[in-house]
Order: C-alpha cells, then structure tokens, then sequence
C-alpha cells in the first residue's frame, strides 16, 4: 500500500465526545433510574434508527405509545440531543488545525441522526477544515456497512489507500481496512499525532 494522502475522521469520540449520560444524568435524581432508562427504553438498539435516518419525532412516537410514562425523557433526546455531545477532544482538534496547515485534506464519515449533525458542527473551528463530511443520516447507510465507505470514495475521488480513517469502532475499523483504507483505532487521544507522524502526514 501506497501512503496515505488524506483523512477521514469519525466524529463521536474521536473529534467531539459522545454519550447520553450527560443529558440523561441530568434528568434522572437516581443514577439506577437512569441506568434502567438508557437500558430499557432509550437504547442503542432504538437509537441507531436516526443513525439510519428516521427522525427524532417518527422514532419517539411508537416508543411513546410503549412506555408514556416516560414521554418528556423520550422526547429530550432528540430536543436536547447537543447535550450528549462534548465535550471537544482536544488532541484531535489540534492534529487537525496542523493537518490544515500542512495542506492535508480532510474529510468525515459519522454515524449520526441528520437533524443533530448543524449543532454539532458549531462546536469547534477544527470542523471547518473538513472538506466534506458524510452523514449516516443523510445516506440511510450505517457503518460498518460497505455501502457508506464507498459513498465516502465516490464523494472524495480518492481510492481507499489514498486515506487514513480514525474510529473508536473495532467493527467500523476492520471493515474500512477489508475494503484497503489504512486504519486507526481511536483508544488514546494522545496516539492521534503519533499516528498521523507514523504514515507521513505530519512531521514530528
């Protein structure tokens, strides 16, 4: 394999955090109400629809009509999604400030409802230097499907060796290195500019 020219940055906990304890605590006096909550009710299995592209208000009806008693939490995950996210992980934001200044593009693939991905943006500068960012819920397509990585070849015009893809998902990241992308799974924020030193993107 040739050396990577590009990056593709995953964004929920790679470039901002993610997690829906930091509404849901907020919510709940009583941290095994909240874990019950986002074990029972609110959970990833229901949540990975938006990351397919239902909305927040199609997704919450049927599970209003499962559990009303919980109508108001229900509906504050998609009125105060913004407060799952962060905060801004900032080894990530600054190996990409120094990407932009060394003139390497830069690109993102995010599993993420459409309709959270503008507040999300408005969170650091660093999103900014992204040429392009494909959305799940813009491409009904969810990694680690295939399908979504090759959407992200035909929208940069670059071949899968050209790019260098960092996410926190072992199942997202062996699936974009069976396709040929260089890979690198985000565990250690501080592994994120030795990482981009090691493939020749960065000086040290």
């Amino acid at each position: 394999m040739r050396a990577p020219r590009a990056v593709l940055w995953d964004v929920g906990n790679v470039i901002v955090g993610w997690s829906p304890r930091r509404l849901y605590e907020k919510l709940f006096e009583e941290p095994v109400a909240c874990d019950r909550f986002l074990s029972s009710v609110c959970t990833p299995a229901w949540h990975v629809e938006h990351d397919r592209g239902v909305s927040f208000a199609d997704n919450a009806a049927p599970l209003i009509a499962r559990h009303p008693e919980h109508e108001p939490h229900i509906r504050a995950w998609g009125d105060r999604f913004i407060e799952m996210v962060g905060p801004v992980i900032g080894e990530t934001e600054s190996a990409m400030h120094a990407l932009a200044a060394a003139g390497v593009p830069q690109y993102g693939l995010t599993n993420m409802p459409s309709e959270a991905w503008p507040g999300v943006q408005t969170l650091s500068p660093a999103f900014g230097h992204l040429a392009d960012t494909i959305v799940s819920g813009d491409e009904k397509l969810v990694k680690p499907d295939p399908a979504i990585y090759r959407v992200v070849l035909a929208r940069t015009g670059l071949d899968p060796q050209d790019i260098l893809f960092f996410d926190d998902s072992a199942a997202n990241i062996e699936a974009a290195a069976a396709l040929g992308f260089h890979v690198h799974r985000f565990e250690d924020a501080k592994a994120v500019r030795p990482a981009l030193i090691s493939h020749g993107l960065l000086e040290a």
